[in-house]
């Protein structure tokens, strides 16, 4: 019954969304739009592709449907002050939760500070989100983290260098919001934790101006958090499991920001490394654009886990390379990208604490993606990285952790305008994993993951648009599934 309310409240709301006549006046400042979609699918899962790089608003189960409506007042970047706020709302069938809040925020900018309060779906910017495999840390596959966020979210000119040189950069703080999907989809006989803190951090470059000559360069790096929060661990030996508390009074909010070793009041782990769990990476390109519209763009990630790999202290194999072209005179492919994922390595197979008999370091096994005290890396089940590594949410024993890390991954994205109201791309991806150091598999498993799209925009009907999406899974690593998914929507402007 309150999947129907609430399904009849989003449908009056949709109604009132519908177009005005011609001659009414539009402002331009309140966005909105209204989506329905479908997904219909056969064998293990929900095609990957279909669920994955979705924000989280997607589902793994098949044959699910949902209703999302959304309000946007942007802001406009070339005012010297401006603010904006956004409302993002769904309810689903066979989705993780029936009703879906995905975006609520406000955002304020003066020149080129900003500040951001609240839950929105952000990316760092880096790499193409429509045909790239995702980030390594701040990705978009999985819900948005509500937070409190600062600093320069767009390119800024440095004072003094003719515009070549320009930076960017954030301090966020939030809070997971996945404690009650945790209560009811984590397995009691597994630790998890519930009311984890979040802290990230970043600083990007650019040098050069496409403007001035073709050549631009760009150097970031990424650094984030899980802190705070209790942990559940199950008992062993007939003993009843306990609750853990982790620090998070004003002490461990500073060593969120700045990784330092853990007090006493932590577990043995984070008193010889650092409190908590910290990763990121970092990121660094070169682009080659052209006047006409021609581009071409190297690019690579490196991930790091603690400090082990945060420098050179172990040589930089693993990571994402990738090639991506734009080729502005062909409709039928505009764009191309092919990604190479490596995250084999980890810093190598071999891991040793300092002792007081033994006083020598190997931070080998970096076990990325997981922590042997937090969820890992990981929001409502899916991953917040690239979801190549193969989110918690797949685990049929309700586990929240990444048991598929170790992987090397081979990844294909293009997509054209064949016509200004027909836009399609296409997503090929095989994977060959061979689990994590802890729990290898018995044999490396496979998998090979496909995604055709193709949106209709019908010239008469302005505003609406027509997806149909079809993909598929082969392999031994996420099994064999096929599906379709067809999604209606319409964008415009409220009077």
């Amino acid at each position: 019954m309150r999947l129907k309310y609430i399904l009849a409240a989003l449908l009056s709301g949709a109604a009132a969304l519908a177009p005005a006549s011609a001659s009414a006046e539009w402002n331009d400042s309140i966005r909105y739009r209204a989506e329905f979609a479908v997904s219909l699918s056969d064998g293990a899962h929900n095609p990957f592709w279909l669920q994955a790089n979705r924000y989280g608003f997607s589902s793994l189960e098949r044959n699910n449907l949902w209703l999302r409506l959304s309000a946007f007042k942007d802001m406009d970047r070339e005012s010297r002050f401006s603010w904006g706020a956004g409302i993002d709302m769904g309810v689903g069938h066979r989705t993780q939760s029936t009703f879906m809040p995905q975006q609520l925020y406000a955002e304020v900018r003066y020149r080129c500070l900003d500040a951001m309060i609240g839950a929105k779906e952000i990316s760092d910017g880096f790499l193409d989100r429509d045909l790239s495999s995702g980030s390594l840390t701040q990705g978009w596959n999985a819900h948005p983290i509500p937070q409190v966020r600062i600093g320069i979210f767009d390119y800024a000119n440095v004072w003094g260098c003719k515009e070549m040189f320009a930076i960017k950069g954030h301090v966020a703080y939030g809070m997971f919001t996945d404690d009650w999907w945790l209560k009811r989809w984590a397995s009691k006989d597994y630790d998890y934790t519930l009311g984890t803190m979040y802290c990230s951090r970043a600083i990007y470059f650019r040098g050069g101006n496409a403007e001035k000559f073709p050549l631009e360069g760009e150097l970031g790096l990424v650094m984030d958090s899980e802190f705070a929060g209790k942990t559940w661990f199950p008992g062993t030996n007939g003993k009843d499991g306990r609750w853990d508390k982790h620090p998070a009074y004003l002490k461990a909010w500073l060593k969120a920001l700045i990784p330092m070793s853990g007090g006493a009041d932590t577990g043995g782990g984070e008193q010889m490394n650092v409190e908590g769990n910290f990763l990121g990476n970092w990121s660094m390109s070169l682009k080659w654009q052209d006047p006409s519209g021609w581009m071409a763009r190297i690019y690579y990630q490196h991930f790091f886990e603690d400090h082990s790999m945060l420098f050179f202290d172990y040589p930089w194999k693993d990571g994402l390379y990738g090639v991506q072209g734009r080729l502005p005179e062909n409709p039928f492919v505009s764009d191309i990208l092919y990604e190479f994922l490596y995250m084999k390595d980890q810093a190598g197979s071999v891991y040793w604490d300092h002792t007081p008999a033994i006083n020598y370091q190997i931070s080998g096994r970096d076990n990325y993606y997981n922590n042997y005290i937090y969820n890992g890396w990981q929001h409502w089940g899916q991953g917040i990285g690239n979801p190549l590594l193969t989110s918690p949410v797949y685990n049929s024993d309700h586990y929240v952790t990444f048991r598929s890390t170790r992987i090397i991954s081979h990844h294909i994205g293009f997509k054209g305008n064949p016509s200004s109201a027909v836009g399609y791309r296409v997503l090929l991806s095989h994977t060959r994993s061979w689990g994590t150091y802890n729990k290898p598999f018995q044999h490396p498993e496979n998998n090979f993951s496909w995604l055709a799209e193709v949106k209709y925009h019908p010239r008469k009907l302005r505003g609406w648009e027509a997806s149909l999406s079809l993909a598929g899974d082969h392999g031994s690593l996420l099994g064999n599934s096929f599906g379709a998914m067809l999604s209606i929507s319409k964008s415009g402007w409220f009077k």
